[in-house]
């Protein structure tokens, strides 16, 4: 597995998606999501340059947070429980999938605690799927959580996050991503403290649909490290 050119690959593709929809590449973050793949192959990519990586479960961030270089910066996407804040508050660089107002109140709790704030996305439960965390895509819902984090001091609020439907026919996604960016405007304009800025959208069988509809973060998993080894019980 060349996990280096997996990544030139998903750059071009990148590239290449922005170009169609007029886009600077610059403003899409590839997030490399090493979930069930080890720690060697994150510092492979650590060793070529990049530093964002993202996880999907706290033990396992834990981890390889603790076996790899200090700089790195790691990403929650997937579901947070509550009383597993606090083994990530210290250097979280953001968690994408705050969905509850009482997991804000805990986030800004450890980031008291910890002595900084912490990023977050609000996850959007855009294809409405029951098996899927996130709020409905509903204005009222989305800016219930908006305005509470508004008015707690170690979280800052950057944007929005969903993960699509599953689809054959990816052209099926491009709906769910331009219903996330119509919120994120509108969330803008109800509010223009609030200046959300990040569309985590986007993964690998689908992310260069989500950059032609405005995501500013692809989750890539697959592309980049193949398939998961379910096997791999070190994390």
């Amino acid at each position: 597995m060349d996990i280096l050119a997996n990544m030139k690959e998903v750059q071009e593709r990148v590239a290449a998606a922005c170009k169609r929809s007029n886009r600077d590449p610059k403003e899409v973050t590839i997030l490399p999501v090493s979930k069930n793949h080890p720690a060697e192959d994150i510092q492979t990519l650590y060793d070529a340059g990049w530093r964002d990586f993202g996880e999907n479960y706290v033990q396992e961030l834990r981890n390889k947070h603790d076996e790899l270089p200090d700089d790195i910066h790691w990403h929650m996407i997937g579901h947070l429980q509550r009383n597993k804040v606090k083994y990530i508050a210290s250097y979280i660089q953001a968690i994408h999938s705050v969905d509850t107002i009482k997991l804000l109140h805990t986030i800004e709790k450890e980031g008291r605690k910890a002595e900084r704030v912490i990023p977050v996305l609000i996850e959007v439960n855009v294809g409405r799927e029951e098996s899927k965390f996130g709020v409905m895509p509903d204005l009222e819902d989305c800016m219930a959580l908006a305005n509470e984090a508004l008015e707690l001091p170690h979280v800052k609020l950057r944007g929005l996050m969903t993960s699509a439907p599953y689809y054959d026919d990816v052209e099926k996604d491009r709906s769910i991503f331009r219903k996330l960016k119509e919120l994120l405007n509108d969330m803008n304009a109800a509010n223009d403290q609030l200046q959300l800025d990040v569309l985590s959208m986007g993964m690998t069988h689908d992310f260069e649909i989500a950059v032609e509809e405005g995501s500013t973060c692809v989750r890539v998993g697959t592309a980049i490290f193949g398939k998961r080894d379910y096997s791999n019980k070190g994390y």
